[in-house]
């Protein structure tokens, strides 16, 4: 007979799992992206500094430089952005695990004991008030006495010759499980939303990752450049100064005037003046490298601080063309995975208009005596379907699914302009690095050109056949020409960094993420006490 009922029950809930496999809400499909946007770059077809290889996945290694390496490396595993980023990554994949739980019945486990005392009138105690097979003795003064029933174990109370209560121990021991058929696709829908939310996550990591690689580099570069430039300001002062000596002896031998000596004086302390500035400006940018790389401003690097020369790309730079970049720039995937758990939420929502069934079953061991536990008069079970609607007021289910329809509207517009804004950093970026390289290359032959002029002014300077005047202004050319052609190094080296972060490459085998302190490497360890949570 048992048996039996239990086919029935499951019989009658075969209608609900073949229903299971339905999903109400929109499908998603990835949105096409139209051809013009896969295209080779417009800057990039004319420039022969440029290819249309694949950029490589670790494109700082263009420089060739070691030190650039290890930092970006340091900042890879130490940075605290990057374990911000990772962390919630962290606990996006908790959540999917969470919604993927869902396909799970929900099961609990339970054990009591009770004391229990049951008036003998009560008809609810399940106890017979009969005194059959009951014994007893007179209680103090003659006026009461305890029975203890045969059928149940029970202890019962004598007053006045009548049974008042029962006292009884009863042991209980349970197993209950729910599970809620999918039958509209919520939990179907709810998994979709988290997975696409986790590798939302991952693609806002690898974006993080981009993002402090280009800074560590362009603050390596700047701090390089400044130490450049405060060189150029170092030697323009010296060749001054010597002009500066110059007139004074010309001076003190008769030949020359005091407007000649402080005239070569101002441009000596002009030059001068420009050393702490710009020294200032490096110290700044080794700071930013100390926080970028997981450490105080006290640990600066030290082959860092040592740099005096730009870095600069030897070879031709790979850019592959705009079907790579689409693929590769991790904000273009993030927002792709956004939409797509936009558009599994209008399935949760849509869910919320039909009913929900859950499954709910139970089995119970329950006897006055511990060791009657597990026979079979012990046994009880419960087993039924759950049925739960939110009819007819469904008005707030309707506001939540245009609330989510709306969300995904919005997400689209978000990753189609994502897309739009890649296309147009990588070819703004191209469009500055070219003409910094352009500029570069006229300042380089513009400094060239005042050295020689500067050199054949101190020589005619020299042997009389020119005057002071001259010599001062050739100086003064060749003062500038140095000066700009090293900011024109420095802003090479910054337009190629752009144009590296716009392409969207460096975080493709990105190494693991350090929680301990960073090493003693390069003659640096952090005092910020990171540790694994």
């Amino acid at each position: 007979m048992m048996r039996s009922r239990r086919l029935r029950a499951a019989t009658a809930l075969l209608p609900f799992a073949a229903l299971a496999a339905c999903a109400v809400g929109p499908n998603y499909h990835t949105p096409t992206i139209v051809p013009e946007a896969k295209q080779p770059f417009a800057e990039g077809q004319a420039r022969t500094m440029l290819s249309g290889q694949p950029l490589p996945d670790k494109w700082w290694e263009m420089y060739q430089d070691p030190a650039l390496d290890r930092l970006i490396a340091d900042a890879f595993a130490y940075n605290t952005d990057i374990r911000q980023a990772a962390a919630n990554l962290h606990r996006a994949r908790a959540a999917l695990s969470e919604q993927k739980a869902g396909r799970l019945p929900t099961t609990s486990v339970s054990a009591g004991y009770d004391r229990v005392r049951v008036g003998a009138d009560s008809e609810s105690s399940g106890t017979s008030t009969t005194t059959v097979g009951a014994t007893g003795t007179t209680g103090a003064g003659g006026t009461g006495s305890t029975a203890t029933t045969g059928t149940t174990g029970a202890t019962g109370t004598i007053i006045g010759g009548n049974v008042s209560h029962y006292d009884f121990n009863y042991f209980q021991t349970g197993f209950d499980a729910s599970y809620e058929v999918d039958l509209f696709g919520r939990v179907t829908r709810s998994i979709e939303a988290a997975r696409a939310d986790t590798q939302a996550a991952q693609a806002a990591l690898d974006g993080a990752r981009i993002s402090i690689a280009a800074q560590v580099a362009q603050s390596y570069a700047d701090a390089c450049g400044y130490a450049a430039q405060a060189d150029v300001a170092r030697q323009t002062a010296a060749l001054e100064g010597r002009t500066r000596d110059l007139t004074q002896r010309l001076l003190d031998a008769g030949r020359g005037t005091r407007r000649d000596v402080d005239q070569s004086a101002v441009l000596v302390e002009q030059a001068n003046a420009q050393v702490p500035q710009l020294e200032g400006e490096r110290r700044v940018q080794l700071y930013a490298l100390a926080a970028l790389t997981g450490r105080t401003p006290s640990e600066v690097d030290a082959t860092a601080a040592q740099c005096r020369a730009v870095p600069k790309v030897k070879t031709i730079i790979p850019i592959g063309d705009g079907a790579q970049l689409l693929a590769r720039r991790p904000d273009v995937r993030q927002a792709e995975r956004t939409l797509a758990g936009d558009t599994a939420r209008i399935g949760i929502a849509t869910a919320a208009l039909f009913p929900s069934v859950t499954l709910a079953g139970s089995a119970t061991l329950g006897a006055p005596k511990i060791g009657n536990i597990g026979k079979s008069a012990s046994f009880s079970y419960s087993l039924g379907p759950l049925i739960s609607w939110s009819f007819p007021n469904i008005a707030v289910a309707e506001a939540q699914i245009h609330e989510a329809r709306g969300t995904a509207e919005g997400s689209l517009a978000a990753f189609q302009g994502t897309i739009l804004t890649a296309l147009k950093e990588s070819e703004q970026a191209l469009a500055r690095y070219a003409a910094a390289l352009d500029q570069n290359a006229a300042l380089g032959r513009a400094e060239a050109a005042a050295a020689d002029a500067e050199n054949l002014s101190q020589i005619r300077f020299n042997t009389g056949r020119d005057n002071f005047l001259n010599l001062l202004v050739s100086q003064q050319d060749l003062a500038q020409a140095r000066e700009a052609l090293a900011q024109s190094d420095a802003a090479v080296a910054d337009a190629q960094v752009s144009l590296f972060k716009a392409l969207g490459g460096g975080w493709e085998n990105a190494p693991p993420i350090a929680y301990a302190s960073p090493g003693a490497e390069g003659g640096n360890k952090s005092v910020l006490g990171v540790s694994k949570p």
